[in-house]
């Protein structure tokens, strides 16, 4: 039996469509295959066949899942079977695992051994880090986290008496200037 849905569209308003004749046939794409916006016809009959692979239920061919989504539902599907595999081979007696049949797998000492083995290396990573950081960063008596190659001066820039400007250039604050603002004014 072949079974087809018929749709009838509302009457177009001409009103609300701009830059349409209405006298000439237009047609403009819709989910539901072509709408026809003539003039002659208010109202437009439009055929959903079951049988049409590139219009179902209102989606074109090029409508889908990305691909993004797809590996993402894989692979949390993955996680969740890998992780109960896991428990149950950690946790159920070896003697209930061979009564189901189950007679080759690793030994328990890894279900133990590998969390311990990525924690710790996670620690040492962690670590690791922290101590690049150290080695990397100047000490606070050191100049160079006071000036750098950046660094401008306000008396090495260039200023012209005949040009007023309303705001002066970027420039850093000297280290004197804010020890002398910080301390010698704070009585």
């Amino acid at each position: 039996m072949n079974k087809r849905l018929f749709f009838i569209s509302p009457p177009v308003n001409p009103h609300l469509v701009k830059g349409c004749d209405m006298e000439s046939p237009r047609s403009v794409n819709s989910p539901r295959r072509t709408l026809s916006l003539s003039g002659q016809r208010r109202a437009t009959v439009s055929f959903f066949d079951p049988d049409d692979k590139t219009s179902g239920f209102g989606l074109s061919g090029d409508h889908g899942p990305k691909p993004s989504e797809v590996y993402g539902f894989v692979g949390s599907i993955t996680t969740v079977v890998a992780t109960v595999m896991f428990l149950v081979w950690a946790y159920i007696p070896e003697s209930w695992l061979q009564s189901v049949g189950i007679s080759y797998y690793p030994s328990r000492y890894w279900a133990l051994a590998v969390p311990t083995y990525v924690m710790v290396t996670i620690v040492l990573m962690l670590g690791f880090y922290i101590g690049l950081n150290f080695i990397s960063t100047p000490s606070p008596a050191s100049l160079n986290t006071v000036f750098d190659e950046f660094s401008r001066d306000p008396s090495s820039l260039e200023r012209s008496l005949t040009d007023e400007k309303p705001i002066e250039p970027i420039s850093d604050i000297g280290i004197d200037r804010i020890n002398d603002i910080m301390f010698n004014n704070a009585t």
